[in-house]
């Protein structure tokens, strides 16, 4: 599978890391990219094929991955114009819905959005992905098997939902973080060293994920199972009811949902 990237920053150089490790090989892959330092970084880095423009090209191959800024897709497919052909088209800009797409490549309808996450940077993450209807199942099957070389991959019929994607998992490691955080503020509060509070929090949380990932209950059975009547589990945790902890966060999901459809509607007005 001849495969072009159109743009190489860090989402890009994750995908291609892992692509490299599931089998693909670096003389088939070429990344598009103006800046010298990305290219450099890329061919150092994976032996890729890299140029500055889409000029020489007289066909994208098989597959073209889109991993520009948003904002910036329109005026970056232009010079693709001409060069599709049959390829299947991979967008992982957040915001940009599969009809925008389409009309920014000309009427090519072969396109599946997705939207992965930065635990891709580390082979950890989860993607969602969304096809148009003129996408094969063979298709279906390459673009996962792209995406899986960074993680896992959850496909989405109804791409209403992908702004829900995004606000759960794309937005999510924030989430984590900000918890990781105040995790770690608590222990330097507590009197622990910065070095101690931080493995403190980042262990217990890869440790509670590991074993939510493992078990076959729910969270709230878990979360049950820690918590020990008029125990210090219980007391942390109906201050933080208190606080309105939960609901924040699902009120914090909401929001950016809310705000990725609005984002996408401009997007989609340009």
């Amino acid at each position: 599978m001849k495969i072009t990237f159109l743009g190489g920053g860090n989402m890009a150089n994750a995908l291609i890391g892992g692509m490299l490790k599931q089998g693909f090989t670096a003389a088939d892959i070429t990344v598009i990219d103006p800046g010298s330092e990305a290219r450099h970084k890329l061919t150092q880095s994976y032996g890729v094929n890299c140029l500055d423009s889409a000029e020489p090209l007289t066909g994208v191959g098989d597959l073209l991955l889109l991993a520009v800024k948003p904002q910036q897709m329109k005026d970056a497919v232009r010079p693709l114009g001409g060069k599709l052909g049959q390829a299947l088209v991979v967008s992982i800009a957040a915001g940009l819905d599969l009809e925008t797409l389409a009309r920014f490549l000309g009427g090519h309808r072969k396109i599946v959005r997705c939207m992965p996450n930065t635990p891709a940077l580390i082979g950890a993450g989860i993607t969602g992905l969304c096809p148009l209807p003129e996408v094969s199942e063979a298709e279906r099957a390459a673009a996962d098997r792209v995406l899986r070389a960074v993680g896992s991959t959850v496909w989405i019929a109804d791409e209403s939902r992908m702004d829900g994607v995004t606000a759960l998992s794309g937005s999510g490691p924030a989430y984590v973080f900000l918890f990781i955080e105040a995790l770690q503020q608590a222990a330097a509060d507590l009197g622990f060293t910065p070095e101690q509070g931080r493995q403190l929090a980042i262990e217990t949380v890869q440790g509670a994920a590991a074993l939510a990932a493992q078990s076959a209950e729910p969270a709230a059975v878990l979360r049950e199972r820690v918590t020990s009547k008029g125990g210090t589990t219980a007391a942390a945790l109906q201050t933080m009811a208190e606080k309105g902890v939960k609901e924040g966060i699902v009120a914090g999901v909401m929001a950016a949902e809310a705000r990725g459809r609005e984002l996408g509607k401009q997007l989609g007005a340009s």
